[in-house]
């Protein structure tokens, strides 16, 4: 097989085997792997617990060494159908020169997670030329389905079905008061991006993507605008914005001017640091899509074909992250 070919798992089928890793930082409450194993279970799957998936180590899920094993355990394991991340937090980039890419090139699985999963999803695509799922973890949605609909919906499709994904805004009852414009246009090109803070860690190492052409999908949770805007200039001197076909930005909980405190004159808020930075880029932006830290967040496989349509205020993933 050549490596330099973008390669996609196999979907998931009823009764898969799915293995369950802490890659990152740990539960806030332990018994929260156990309600993982058991949602996974309630979705009529195996799930299949990592040697160290409950392990603590301060702010990580155990040391680099064994939060790496677990890893590869799970994708060398010709029995183990996809591999799930617990949750986000902090710890991916510690192991990023821990892992084989070419195990993981040779053995394909859906791989899917967000926030500080990002760095694997960046590395994977890179370094093992994998389709992964920027979605949600299993400790978020996954738990209470009932109260995420529209997320496990839009998760299962896309791990699920080889028909593409579509349009992300599609059963987002809340897109008129939430999604709006910044550059108007069309663009198509092959999906890439994940957490902005954690995106701005990759850049200059051997796990940075290309972005020549594609469509940058970025979200965050809890930074100021001017952390928001400090992020973004980052890229902007790094040549990235100059290069992306489109900029797909999803819903930034926490990163606006606090509701209860007084706005500065001629302070920007999120919205007018987003205008600022990206508006005169000459590409299509959209910002307050369904993905990121929020309730509604959709399911992108990073690669894939998407188009971004500001005419229809959304981002269309044209082709599925998964085949037969």
């Amino acid at each position: 097989m050549n490596r330099t070919e973008l390669i996609k798992p196999r979907k998931l089928l009823p009764g898969a085997r799915i293995g369950v890793i802490s890659p990152a930082s740990p539960p806030e409450d332990p018994e929260t792997v156990d309600k993982c194993v058991a949602a996974l279970q309630a979705l009529g799957y195996e799930a299949v617990l990592g040697a160290h998936a409950r392990a603590r180590a301060g702010y990580l899920a155990g040391s680099d060494r064994i939060r790496a094993q677990d890893l590869m355990a799970m994708f060398k394991d010709p029995s183990i159908d996809a591999v799930f991340c617990v949750r986000g937090g902090y710890g991916t980039a510690r192991i990023l020169n821990e892992l084989d890419y070419f195990a993981i090139h040779e053995n394909p699985k859906p791989f899917i997670g967000y926030s500080d999963i990002t760095s694997l999803h960046c590395a994977f695509y890179q370094a093992s030329r994998l389709v992964t799922f920027h979605g949600p973890n299993i400790d978020g949605a996954m738990i209470k389905p009932e109260e995420n609909e529209f997320t496990m919906k839009k998760a299962l499709k896309a791990l699920t079905s080889t028909e593409a994904p579509g349009d992300i805004c599609e059963g987002y009852e809340e897109k008129q008061e939430n999604v709006y414009t910044i550059t108007e246009g069309q663009a198509t090109g092959e999906l890439i991006g994940g957490n902005l803070t954690i995106l701005t860690t990759v850049i200059a190492t051997a796990y940075q993507p290309s972005f020549l052409n594609r469509i940058l999908f970025i979200e965050d949770i809890n930074e100021s605008p001017y952390r928001m805007d400090r992020y973004l200039t980052f890229l902007d001197n790094a040549g990235i914005l100059k290069q992306v076909a489109g900029i797909a930005v999803g819903q930034c909980r926490g990163c606006d001017i606090p509701e209860d405190r007084e706005r500065k004159p001629g302070e920007l808020g999120l919205e007018g640091v987003l205008r600022d930075r990206l508006g005169a880029l000459g590409v299509p932006v959209i910002a307050g899509l369904p993905f990121g830290h929020v309730k509604h967040n959709a399911t992108i496989p990073m690669g894939v074909k998407a188009t971004i349509d500001t005419d229809q205020q959304t981002l269309f993933i044209e082709e599925s992250g998964v085949t037969d």
